[in-house]
């Protein structure tokens, strides 16, 4: 019986062709951060796409807690004790952070409007490149809210609804 490729090992060997052809990020990089192996599911003619649509689906995720913190009027409960937990400092980041991921997102609305493999390429680039430059600084922010979380939540005033 023939050693049939699995479909992980199609995408893999498909992306390193795209990889080499627009100096994308190792795969194994990019699957650790965004997941890229999912794009083996599904059968596709245009993986970089397929793999530009992971990549934003977790940035999405960040940016909608983000703009949680940002502006909170809807927030949740969980969101207001966050809020509690942040220092001036913090907050300078996640607005910085946010601004940085809002950018990538007007770009993604010319890739997705208007498909070009090159542009898909330079898309998902500058995306690796942008969610690792903001890494440090979203984890000194996680960081914060965790090392305050018990200093910040008031255990004595309960002005909620439980009040």
């Amino acid at each position: 019986m023939e050693n049939e490729e699995s479909s992980l090992e199609k995408v893999k060997r498909e992306y390193e062709i795209l990889r080499q052809k627009y100096n994308l990020p190792d795969f194994d990089k990019m699957n650790e951060n965004f997941q890229i192996e999912k794009a083996a599911e599904p059968e596709t003619d245009v993986l970089l796409k397929e793999i530009r649509r992971y990549m934003f689906d977790k940035i999405s995720n960040y940016m909608r807690f983000m703009e949680s913190l940002l502006s909170p009027m809807n927030a949740s409960i969980f969101t207001f004790s966050i809020l509690k937990s942040l220092n001036s400092e913090d907050k300078k980041n996640i607005e910085e952070v946010y601004k940085k991921l809002m950018k990538l997102e007007l770009d993604l609305m010319v890739v997705d409007v208007d498909y070009n493999e090159e542009r898909e390429a330079e898309f998902i680039k500058n995306t690796f490149n942008v969610w690792n430059s903001i890494k440090k600084d979203w984890l000194r922010v996680i960081d914060s809210i965790k090392n305050n979380w018990d200093n910040k939540i008031d255990k004595g005033n309960n002005k909620g609804y439980f009040g």
